[in-house]
């Protein structure tokens, strides 16, 4: 294998087609185009989260099964790659696979690979959905939770025996929303589900594109959460976070909405917001409204991490500068320093 500074380069020379997905935030397929614009540092990478990027990579060879990387590489202060950190990337697999990718590695050179600091385990629902997405986009066949999810959803099992119910069934029902009247059964699972099994649906919806249908019955549900004497925290944040692929003048309805309460700027509410929904961020009014919730939680650690992060997302990199460089409601700059004035006061 020789020397390259990009994986584009690797797969081509080894003659594998490769798919790439953000694991940073939502699950969400990057194009082999904008792929290659990010690794040779024409742009910053799109969805970033704590300065770094976490990709789960695909990739093979004509009539072969994929292998898989799950890779988490640091960012620059512009968001960009680390070239430096590539390159350690890239010689770990010249060291562990030698000078093809054309063979199965042998189990020492596996581990090999996997000693490195660049690969990374990713979270439950986050892998399941990585591999729903893949084998959908693949065209291949879901894994063997897929039926007995189905059947569950459709209310034919009862609602209380979802013991035997797999995780990477309820991601395979959601990548493949568009077949066999998947948006019947989870639109009927939600207004059923306990809570066990409603949190786990929920936990994959976040990563997926909701039809109107679907986000309409999500909506709803928020709207019966909030009409409750004391809202279900944890449970509604779940709802918001399932919501962020609606279109988007109905996640920014929403989250103001919910931000209207102020029991409900909770750092819990506050998180799921700038982790899933980031995208409704770019609204300067919602914006300046999050960003106030931010700040009155007193917290300037709590608040200097919210900044750091979004300021680092390109869609809304503009408007964080423009706040921190001094351009902000006064309401925002009133609640600013009201936090510092509390950190004085500590």
């Amino acid at each position: 294998m020789e020397n390259t500074l990009s994986l584009n380069a690797i797969f081509s020379q080894a003659n594998c087609d490769f798919v790439v997905f953000d694991l940073s935030r939502r699950v969400t397929e990057i194009s082999n185009k904008d792929f290659i614009a990010i690794e040779e540092n024409r742009v910053a990478y799109p969805f970033p989260a704590q300065q770094h990027a976490q990709i789960g990579i695909a990739f093979w060879q004509p009539n072969q099964s994929p292998w898989i990387w799950f890779l988490k590489m640091p960012l620059d202060e512009r968001g960009l790659l680390q070239q430096a950190a590539l390159g350690d990337f890239i010689q770990f697999v010249a060291q562990a696979m030698g000078s093809t990718l054309n063979k199965t590695p042998t189990e020492e050179e596996q581990e090999k690979l996997a000693a490195n600091p660049y690969t990374f385990t990713p979270q439950d629902d986050k892998k399941a959905m990585f591999h729903a997405f893949l084998t959908a986009r693949l065209n291949q066949p879901a894994s063997q939770y897929y039926d007995h999810a189905q059947h569950y959803t459709s209310g034919e099992l009862g609602w209380n025996d979802w013991q035997g119910v797999g995780l990477q069934g309820l991601a395979d029902l959601c990548a493949r929303m568009d077949r066999h009247n998947n948006v019947t059964r989870i639109r009927k699972a939600l207004s059923n589900l306990p809570d066990t099994p409603r949190y786990a649906l929920l936990g994959c919806l976040e990563h997926c594109a909701l039809p109107a249908s679907l986000s309409d019955r999500i909506n709803e549900q928020i709207n019966d959460v909030l009409i409750q004497n004391e809202a279900d925290l944890f449970l509604l944040s779940a709802y918001v976070r399932a919501l962020s692929g609606a279109e988007s003048t109905q996640l920014q309805q929403t989250i103001t909405q919910v931000l209207s309460y102020p029991a409900l700027q909770h750092r819990e509410m506050l998180i799921a917001i700038a982790g899933r929904c980031w995208h409704a961020l770019n609204d300067n009014a919602l914006l300046d409204t999050f960003l106030i919730a931010v700040a009155d939680q007193k917290d300037p650690t709590f608040f200097q991490q919210m900044v750091a992060d979004l300021v680092m997302i390109p869609t809304l990199r503009p408007q964080m500068l423009s706040l921190l460089n001094g351009q902000a409601s006064e309401a925002l700059m009133d609640s600013v320093q009201q936090l510092q004035a509390s950190v004085k006061s500590s």
